[in-house]
């Protein structure tokens, strides 16, 4: 629980997906990523970080020659912009994650 709420004290929020009730969401913006806790006391991630599309988790792809996030039929273009967000949330995860 000390991890988490380092995470919240540094702009994360603590998030819950029905859809993944055995994972806890952790939302920075519009990036998100699954952790599973493990019995250590640390987190095991789920996949990888990735970009909100609406309030949902959504799925890199490449279609049409570009790539984009894609939730359903809904899809954000996956802009240097949204990647920088993205790296930068995984870096600022990973440190207190790791």
């Amino acid at each position: 629980m000390e991890r988490l709420e380092r995470l919240r004290e540094n702009g994360f929020a603590i998030v819950a997906y029905p859809m993944y009730a055995a994972y806890i969401g952790l939302r920075k913006g519009s990036c998100v990523a699954l952790v599973e806790p493990q019995e250590s006391g640390g987190f095991k991630m789920l996949g990888q970080p990735t970009v909100l599309v609406g309030e949902n988790l959504s799925v890199r792809v490449r279609q049409e020659g570009r790539d984009w996030f894609v939730w359903k039929k809904t899809r954000v273009e996956a802009t240097a912009e949204r990647l920088n967000e993205l790296r930068f949330f995984n870096e600022e995860l990973a440190k207190f994650l790791g």
